[in-house]
């Protein structure tokens, strides 16, 4: 069986901040792996959830293989962003206050992300561009915006977060189930194993 990649990974979450959070394989029991271990990696993850265009991914590759050390130092920042959005985001599911540092964290990558932000007018509409799209912080500062967004903003009117009790799994995804009762990050991978060592164990 091949090793998954952040290019085969299941996006179960339902949300590009909570795929995010999930591109570490496994949450509880056997922790990991981590499918983000290059920059390159940061970037299939971004075009895969769509989280940047393609000529935005272009344009962030050159910089990257211009400017390696900084790009690394970059995803360094995506990763701790990521850690702190994971633990921020079980705090809807355990109910267990957010811890200062990663709230400040939190803040701290929002703010960024948000003086990176200037109003456009498109076709007669105003919307939000990003001044510079090259910024090898670039996909960081849209997970951080878009955790605004989900945590904030919309919280009110989405399903709830929910998190995997699968074997070795623990990923995050919104419960979109028609009776808000989704159990599993998916059935095939953690359901139906889980309840197949149930009926071996009766």
């Amino acid at each position: 069986m091949m090793a998954k990649t952040v290019q085969t990974m299941s996006l179960l979450g339902g949300h590009p901040v909570l795929d995010f959070v999930n591109t570490v394989d496994s949450r509880i029991g056997t922790i990991g792996p981590d499918y983000l271990q290059s920059y390159d990696d940061l970037l299939i993850w971004a075009g895969r959830t769509q989280s940047i265009d393609a000529d935005t991914r272009q344009r962030l590759a050159i910089e990257a293989a211009q400017r390696p050390v900084d790009a690394a130092a970059a995803l360094s920042r995506a990763k701790a962003l990521r850690e702190a959005l994971y633990r921020i985001c079980c705090m809807e599911v355990s109910d267990r206050p957010v811890e200062k540092a990663d709230l400040d964290l939190f803040d701290t990558a929002l703010r960024s992300a948000l003086a990176g932000r200037r109003l456009a007018c498109e076709d007669g509409a105003l919307e939000w561009a990003w001044r510079r799209r090259e910024a090898l912080d670039h996909i960081a500062d849209r997970i951080a915006v878009a955790a605004c967004d989900l945590l904030i903003e919309s919280r009110g009117e989405r399903r709830p977060i929910r998190q995997c009790p699968g074997r070795n799994c623990g990923w995050l995804f919104l419960d979109t189930s028609r009776g808000g009762r989704r159990h599993w990050c998916s059935d095939r991978s953690c359901g139906t194993p889980a309840r197949v060592r149930k009926f071996r164990a009766e």
